[in-house]
């Protein structure tokens, strides 16, 4: 893209906006704020891209804690500017359409009228789409109308113009090359003249009146080199050496497109743009934590509103008591018939066809549970929300609490059988320890408030920023701990302390410990309690659980290859160790993080398409997908999606699995056989490692089980249309 045209806008853009921020922050004033986003604009004009980025980066996140909305903006901008300058187009159309989301809620004309001129800019000439590019421009020039900006008008003008002659469409560009040579003695300025001449130039020479067009060319490339910003006089070289190409002047068509090659090189370099890569990187990962940070206090916004109540509980306790009592049953027959079989081949056999029918029980038993599960869940949600007068109703808190602690029993019972089976295969993702142990104080605070404890942590200085390994396990891990420890102390302390033992190349070992100061575990019980389904020295008033927790911590661990260490006195506490190691590595952190996606919101009305045969979950995913403002059909079987997909177009489908007379996946391959691409989402009860590769086979293109955070569901239909689309362009 034109590097004049960006440096012009953000300039006007600065220049039209007054300062009247004032406020103090905890961290910097507004004022100061304003001065940073000057000094990255700055930088930027000098095509210090790196420092540009370092600087836009420090003001943003002032900014966003301050909450000053016009701020966000102004840094968004400049970071989508010098993403547009290091050819990094997508990323630069994202940042800029996050600034124009913080422009709209400051309800600022002057920044939506800068943002609409850039982004004219991206779509025109650097994305070829030359339609929507003009649309965002006259946008641009509505506005400036609207807040009589006429030097704004007078310099969209020059990019429409630019933009039609571009495509060879000189007479749709003609009427804006009139205004701009009309209104020139009063608007022209330093970043227009050159591009005026240039485009008089362009024009004369479609128009065969070489003269003219010789004679503006060499104007504009006379001005050029009496300015400090370059770029202008680059492209005035590149379209002079054009017409001269076209009369047969070769060698002066050669010496002015060296010219242009020249200054383009002196603009960029890879050293610059390796620089501003690294701290595009650091941006983008603030931008991830923020979206990370925003999605984690929702949910314990929702975990904070559970109460519970003793006589929904006792049912679904029941309920779970058979379902152990099946397991456990399950269980011992195998290991029994393990232990006493009389021939090896036989016994195999036998333990074989046991263990795929205990797989099949739990994934059966899980789905009809799960099914269920989603309407109690789903209509408790909708009754609170559309019936504010119960929202103190301790039994409809109650019920979707007792829905929420069922499927936890579910969940636990799947990972002990995955671990077992050997279908648990750890992950390698970048984290930072700091942030997953305050996420998981963070989630335990309402059982730690239960019986007023405190929970404290003490993480070693040593241990770097960010570490590489399946940080979902080692969380899941120190849950289970750190809830076992809240349960069983009273008025007391709850220790996290992390310390880096030793550093093998890039292995990093940490030695977690956790401590407490409750009521300890006898010597007795201490070589059982990691065995499942035990627990001890409990009494009738506390806390429900499943005895599984410290069963799943200790597989876990033997998957990173460790083992926990157990001291306890009765009255005096417990303390729990371990060491896992982790890798610490840069680059590959980088990579990693490169590779993970933005958060991909929209303000779009999208028509979602639902494929299910249960009326309950009917009624929740279409309450769930309208409350989004989105348009949404429901049909109930494979047969009628089929049908309406060949008379109307859909956005995204989501497709239930297990339905009478055509299952989800037949519906989907069916549906991909006429053609039809639109994405698909499996919403079902099943396990999701049980139907993953029936699912991709089948042109499915992500899979959500139910119960689901409504978050979740967003983030994926909002993802697969973006993709769809992008596609498609």
């Amino acid at each position: 893209m034109p590097p004049m045209r960006i440096f012009l806008l953000l300039f006007l853009f600065l220049n039209c906006l007054d300062n009247s921020v004032h406020a103090q922050s905890e961290h910097l004033s507004e004022r100061k704020i304003n001065q940073l986003v000057l000094e990255a604009l700055s930088n930027f004009r000098q095509s210090n891209f790196e420092k540009s980025l370092i600087i836009s980066r420090v003001a943003l996140n002032h900014a966003t804690h301050n909450k000053n909305n016009y701020l966000i903006a102004r840094s968004y901008n400049i970071i989508a500017a010098n993403y547009s300058e290091l050819v990094e187009f997508d990323k630069a159309i994202f940042f800029y359409k996050r600034s124009l989301f913080y422009a709209n809620k400051a309800n600022n004309d002057s920044i939506k009228n800068m943002l609409y001129n850039n982004l004219g800019n991206i779509y025109c000439f650097e994305k070829k789409q030359y339609r929507v590019g003009i649309d965002f421009y006259k946008k641009s020039i509505e506005l400036s109308s609207k807040i009589k900006d006429s030097s704004q008008i007078y310099f969209t003008n020059v990019n429409i113009a630019w933009s039609y002659f571009d495509i060879g469409q000189f007479s749709k560009g003609y009427p804006y090359l009139k205004f701009i040579n009309a209104h020139q003695a009063k608007f022209q300025d330093d970043n227009t003249v050159v591009i005026a001449n240039m485009l008089n130039g362009m024009y004369c020479s479609h128009k065969g009146d070489n003269l003219k067009a010789d004679y503006y060319f060499q104007k504009a490339v006379s001005l050029g080199k009496t300015y400090i910003e370059k770029s202008d006089l680059a492209y005035a070289h590149l379209e002079y050496s054009k017409f001269l190409n076209r009369i047969k002047k070769d060698k002066e068509a050669y010496l002015n497109l060296k010219a242009y090659n020249k200054i383009t090189e002196q603009i960029y370099n890879d050293e610059k743009l390796k620089k501003a890569s690294i701290a595009g990187f650091n941006l983008e990962l603030d931008e991830y934590k923020r979206q990370i940070d925003k999605i984690e206090d929702e949910k314990d916004s929702q975990y904070q509103s559970l109460k519970k109540s003793r006589i929904i509980v006792i049912l679904f306790v029941v309920i779970s008591f058979i379902l152990l009592l099946l397991i456990i049953t399950l269980i011992a027959n195998i290991r029994f018939k393990k232990k006493h079989n009389l021939e090896l081949v036989k016994a195999k056999e036998i333990a074989e066809e046991a263990s795929l029918l205990k797989t099949q029980f739990i994934s059966t038993i899980s789905h009809e549970l799960r099914t269920p599960l989603y309407g109690v869940v789903g209509i408790t949600n909708m009754l609170l929300e559309e019936h504010k007068e119960l929202s103190s109703s301790q039994h409809l808190s109650s019920l979707k609490f007792s829905a929420r602690y069922l499927l936890s029993l579910v969940n636990d019972i799947l990972q002990i059988n995955k671990i077992e089976e050997n279908k648990v295969v750890l992950e390698s993702l970048t984290f930072n320890i700091s942030d997953e142990i305050s996420m998981i104080k963070n989630s335990l605070s309402f059982l730690s408030q239960k019986n007023n404890n405190k929970i404290s942590i003490d993480i070693d200085p040593e241990i770097p920023e960010y570490l590489i390994g399946d940080k979902l396990r080692l969380a899941q891990i120190l849950m289970n701990l750190v809830s076992n420890a809240l349960k069983f102390t009273k008025d007391g302390e709850v220790e996290i302390i992390i310390n880096l033992v030793k550093v093998e190349g890039k292995l990093h070992f940490l030695e977690f410990q956790i401590q407490d100061n409750g009521v300890g575990i006898a010597a007795v019980d201490q070589t059982k309690i990691f065995e499942k389904f035990v627990q001890v020295g409990r009494k009738d008033e506390d806390y429900q659980g499943t005895g599984l927790g410290l069963s799943i911590v200790k597989r876990l661990l033997g998957l990173f290859n460790t083992t926990i260490n157990l001291k306890s006195d009765l009255g005096k506490g417990t303390l729990f160790t371990f060491t896992i190691p982790f890798e610490h590595d840069p680059e590959k952190t980088k990579r990693i993080i490169d590779e993970i996606q933005v958060d991909l919101t929209s303000n779009e009305v999208f028509k979602i398409l639902i494929v299910e045969d249960n009326v309950i979950n009917q009624l929740v995913t279409k309450k769930i997908i309208e409350k989004n403002n989105y348009i949404c059909k429901v049909v109930d079987d494979g047969f009628s999606a089929i049908q309406l997909l060949g008379n109307e177009y859909f956005d995204l489908i989501l497709m239930d699995i297990n339905m009478p007379l055509m299952n989800g996946f037949e519906t989907t391959k069916r549906i991909r056989q006429l053609g039809i691409k639109t994405p698909i989402v499996a919403l079902t009860a099943f396990d999701k490692d049980e139907i993953t590769d029936e699912a991709i086979s089948s042109g499915m293109n992500d899979i959500i089980i139910k119960p689901f955070e409504p978050v979740t569901l967003f983030k994926i239909i909002n993802y697969l249309i973006s993709e769809t689309k992008n596609v498609g362009c």
